[in-house]
């Protein structure tokens, strides 16, 4: 082989391994997730989703390479299966979607708790997509006649995930609803909302716990923090598209914007945060779609955007201020 053929071979070497560095490192493996078998995890070689059927949720959100994340998880229900017949809720953790209004759940299952049990406390088909991607289908709901879908995917070169959630509704008459996220989160540093600069809400924002407000509850210029109440149980709702999780080492940001012009449940609330006591030491963040009335054969759908980070400044206000200036 001579000299320029030679060359010519070391160039398309390097031609090839560069195309496989830069190709996206998607895998697909199943486990058994503590207890629960068929569990799936989605990774793309920087983070990784662990999806579980069994329960209809994404249960985890981590860097590759790491057992643990921020999404809190209730360990005491490992391996359970979930009832659609309990009075009792099955609190496994993890992230899931509920119809919005809640207020309406009553008029609509009979009880204003649990959630309903299509979109709460039944089993979800999964299908693998491209080895790429993840859909999760549900059941159709016996009282609000909707089927959930949900597809998670990750971004091809950051720690990102996305989560598509549709609702279509399948049977029955027409009703009034809004896509509700809810990502359940280990006890935190801090938590974060923006202030849109022309907040619906005077004080930036909406009350909703009765008894008490969040701990340390702080309204500054385009931003309100607060702490996790381990006594007491607090909620406040924002008309912000984004919310923050400040652990110890870990910063998660959720997004999913507000569509201007549209009516939102709970007086207006586009993003809410729930507090809860102990001895079950988590938070909520919450995104909500605008309401819809929805008759057979319709569709609405929401997409939240997750994206996790490394702490690199000691105090959590100004590492969101990094990000949120």
């Amino acid at each position: 082989m001579n000299l320029f053929s030679l060359s010519l071979f070391a160039a398309l070497f390097q031609l090839l391994t560069s195309a496989v560095d830069a190709a996206p490192r998607f895998s697909v493996t199943k486990t058994n997730y503590h207890g629960w078998p068929d569990s799936l995890v989605l990774g793309n070689g920087k983070v990784e989703a662990v999806i579980v059927p069994a329960i209809g949720r994404v249960m985890q959100f981590r860097f590759a390479g790491r057992s643990e994340g921020p999404f809190w998880e209730n360990r005491a229900l490992d391996g359970k299966a979930p009832d659609a017949r309990s009075t009792e809720w099955g609190n496994f953790g993890g992230d899931k979607s509920w119809p919005a209004p809640q207020a309406d759940w009553p008029k609509i299952t009979g009880r204003g708790w649990p959630p309903p049990p299509a979109f709460d406390a039944m089993p979800l088909r999964s299908s693998i997509l491209d080895l790429e991607k993840i859909l999760l289908s549900s059941p159709v709901d016996p009282f609000f006649g909707i089927r959930v879908r949900r597809l998670v995917e990750l971004d091809p070169e950051k720690p990102v995930m996305m989560i598509r959630t549709t609702y279509e509704k399948v049977e029955g008459g027409p009703q009034k609803v809004g896509v509700w996220v809810i990502t359940q989160l280990k006890d935190p540093v801090a938590v974060f909302a923006p202030i849109p600069k022309n907040s619906l809400f005077p004080e930036g924002y909406n009350r909703q716990s009765e008894e008490k407000l969040p701990l340390d509850l702080k309204v500054q210029p385009g931003l309100l923090s607060l702490r996790r109440d381990p006594k007491s149980s607090t909620k406040i709702g924002t008309d912000a598209g984004s919310l923050f999780w400040v652990g110890e080492n870990e910063i998660l940001q959720i997004d999913s914007s507000r569509a201007p012009n549209e009516e939102y449940p709970d007086q207006g609330s586009s993003a809410e945060i729930y507090t809860n006591p102990d001895p079950l030491p988590y938070v909520e963040l919450e995104l909500l779609g605008p309401l819809s009335t929805m008759k057979v054969g319709d569709k609405i759908e929401r997409t939240s955007t997750y994206t996790l980070m490394l702490r690199s400044d000691p105090d959590p206000l100004q590492e969101v201020r990094k990000l949120r200036p």
